[in-house]
């Protein structure tokens, strides 16, 4: 996740980025700002952040009054050492008000509830994509050519797609290997979601093929399938809980 830090002090700041690279969150800290005013230059800039780490009395004012000029919408996790400003941070974007002295498991939860927001509607919105969808038809086969010969293949004996060097292989259940005239990213829209997971850039799994997960540091994980890939298949924590949820649908 993208974040961006809005704090005026140095050593709370400091303290902040310790404890978010010592957590298991992948977190990359994109901007740190310490004004209203240096803030608001900056969001009229740059896009908004996944989540921002946002002070509330700065040293040139409230920092709500930079969440109204600079039309600020994504969700915010307060830190502050006064505690009356929570009711009014909360109708401002807040999914979390943590007092100073930042304790690590306090941000941990935080950023968890965060996370758990995130995915909630992320899958109601590919809910809502799939039912405008769900009459859509997609590819029973694929039609293939090894030398000069051509062959049918039905999509449910396929394990996976990948790319390799500008091309796309198709994989059956047993192993045989064609190469398709297409990208990854078609091959992505002809086939069922249901069936099939762009785990990474370079690979297309049917669900079947896959035989272990194994978790990695940093919320990624390692996935194993049948036939053998040619590489070490990898989804990236941004794409875990993605991944999980569709494992567990």
């Amino acid at each position: 996740m993208k974040v961006v830090i809005i704090e005026d002090e140095l050593p709370a700041a400091n303290k902040l980025k310790k404890m978010l690279e010592a957590l298991s969150f992948d977190v990359e800290i994109v901007k740190q700002l310490t004004s209203v005013q240096e803030s608001l230059t900056w969001f009229q800039q740059n896009p908004l952040p996944d989540l921002i780490f946002m002070d509330i009395e700065l040293s040139d004012g409230l920092s709500f009054d930079l969440i109204e000029k600079a039309h600020i919408s994504c969700p915010i996790i307060f830190i502050t050492a006064f505690d009356e400003y929570w009711q009014e941070a909360f109708e401002h974007n807040s999914i979390d008000y943590l007092l100073k002295p930042l304790k690590i498991e306090r941000l941990e939860n935080a950023l968890a509830k965060f996370n758990e927001i995130q995915s909630y509607f992320t899958d109601r919105y590919k809910n809502l994509i799939a039912d405008h969808h769900n009459d859509k038809k997609y590819k029973e086969r694929f039609l293939v050519k090894r030398g000069k010969e051509f062959a049918s293949i039905r999509t449910q004996d396929i394990a996976f797609f990948y790319a390799v060097h500008k091309l796309v292989c198709l994989v059956e259940d047993n192993g045989s290997k064609y190469i398709l005239d297409t990208s990854l990213s078609e091959v992505e829209k002809q086939v069922n979601a249901a069936d099939f997971f762009r785990v990474n850039r370079k690979y297309l799994l049917r669900l079947d093929s896959i035989k272990r997960i194994t978790a990695l540091p940093k919320s990624k994980l390692l996935i194993e399938i049948s036939p053998v890939a040619p590489d070490e298949i990898i989804v990236s924590s941004e794409n875990s809980a993605d991944f999980k949820n569709w494992m567990n649908r």
